[in-house]
């Protein structure tokens, strides 16, 4: 086996986020919706928060400074408190004789709650939450950690995520090889892109 650790990114990694995404964000989208102060589409600011963190969202479609406001204060306080399942297949990772890591983004206590209804909190050696409200660091700065830390090269690590923007992009970048979580089959796997649709096929790239 050629990689000694396995690094992971939480929603739509390990869990998808539509399902809880409309229990999760009721509030939040009501919110939007009654303010009207952004630009764009609603149903696609619906898309892209099921995709990605808040903060990116809120500058992409021009929130207003009040509206961007009034929702960071309900998602810093905002948790899911019901039961969660992972994808099918992602007990085969804690099979897997690598050391795992969870790296995420968002806000502290929303992700830490998923993390706890998920049951997870024990997979990992060790779990990083990045909130971009308190922290200017980025999943690059996490991963070169990680292998400051732990004594890892870059050829001994494995990122997996579902975001070509975030942590695929910021492992390239630094030499680690990534795999694209892929679980809506909507990229082909080419010669710079490794992709699963099932953590059961993340063997091939150990």
């Amino acid at each position: 086996m050629r990689k000694k650790a396995i690094i992971l990114d939480l929603d739509n990694t390990i869990y998808p986020v539509s399902s809880i995404g409309d229990q999760l964000f009721k509030s939040l989208f009501s919110l939007i919706l009654e303010s009207g102060e952004y630009s764009g589409d609603f149903d696609q600011i619906r898309f892209e928060i099921m995709r990605r963190p808040f903060q990116f969202i809120a500058n992409d479609f021009s929130f207003s400074e009040s509206l961007k406001a009034d929702c960071f204060k309900l998602l810093s306080n905002l948790t899911y408190d019901e039961k969660m399942k992972p994808f099918d297949g992602y007990e085969t990772l804690l099979t897997i004789p690598c050391r795992r890591f969870l790296v995420t983004t968002g806000y502290i206590k929303m992700q830490h709650s998923k993390i706890k209804q998920l049951g997870i909190e024990n997979d990992f050696e060790k779990i990083f939450i990045i909130d971009p409200d308190k922290s200017i660091l980025t999943k690059r700065d996490i991963f070169e950690k990680i292998l400051a830390d732990y004594n890892f090269t870059a050829e001994n690590v494995l990122v997996v995520g579902d975001d070509l923007n975030s942590e695929i992009l910021h492992a390239k970048a630094l030499g680690i090889e990534t795999v694209l979580y892929d679980y809506l089959s909507q990229f082909q796997e080419s010669e710079d892109q490794n992709i699963i649709r099932n953590h059961k096929d993340l063997h091939r790239y150990l």
